[in-house]
């Protein structure tokens, strides 16, 4: 039989779990450095961003964004960038916002300070290098932070992005994903898509690209702008 101590000891054990799990992984947590996750409530805009990129079929995008006349931010990793620096200048080009994904797209949960600074900073620099742009916000590869998160990013100057819902298109299906943003739509809300897969070459996103070309006028019939992520954060339009 358990006693009262050793149950009071899993209770603590499972709490602090708990606390971590949020302060890793909670959209709204700031344990780890400052964080965002949604935009002015008070304006009829969101935010489109999309994560892993740049890739082969990034200009497929690019060109359904510019057909609806639509900005968004893209959160690029390094390597990608590497490989394909003139898809990534052509993002800049489009007047798109750039932020930092890390250099290879590591979890960072048990990552040291040191190995975390390194990923940001390298892709700082590989973004910088190729497209002339310095990110000034910064998203965790698969929305996990970590201790030394914080010290990266102040270093660096960034601030952490996660989001309000992601599209999981990766796995779900284009109508799904569109049905999703449908539905969880408001002001100030920021959506995450995939234009990559991870560091992956030439990946296949025919359901991002689907799913964008369904929620985009949708959502404007709705009334609703599209900005970056540094747009929609501004208390004033």
């Amino acid at each position: 039989m358990l006693n009262g101590a050793m149950i009071g000891g899993t209770a603590g054990l499972l709490a602090a779990g708990g606390l971590l799990a949020y302060a890793a992984r909670g959209r709204s947590s700031t344990v780890f450095g400052p964080s965002v996750y949604h935009g002015n409530r008070a304006r009829p805009a969101i935010a489109l961003t999309f994560d892993d990129g740049p890739s082969e079929s990034t200009p497929a995008l690019l060109q359904i964004l510019a057909h609806h006349n639509v900005t968004a931010t893209f959160f690029m990793c390094g390597k990608n960038v590497e490989r394909l620096p003139g898809v990534a200048r052509s993002v800049a080009a489009a007047g798109h916002e750039i932020g930092n994904h890390t250099d290879s797209h590591p979890r960072l949960d048990f990552c040291s300070a040191d190995f975390i600074y390194r990923e940001l900073a390298v892709a700082q620099e590989k973004i910088l290098l190729h497209t002339g742009a310095t990110p000034r916000l910064f998203r965790a590869p698969y929305g996990v932070r970590w201790f030394g998160l914080k010290s990266a990013q102040q270093r660096l100057g960034l601030l952490g992005v996660m989001w309000g819902t992601i599209g999981r298109d990766w796995k779900w299906p284009a109508p799904r994903v569109a049905k999703l943003f449908l539905d969880r739509a408001r002001n100030g809300h920021i959506f995450c898509l995939h234009d990559g897969r991870t560091t992956e070459p030439a990946p296949d996103i025919a359901t991002t690209l689907a799913a964008v070309e369904a929620i985009i006028p949708a959502l404007k019939e709705r009334g609703l702008r599209f900005e970056t992520v540094s747009q929609i954060l501004c208390p004033m339009s």
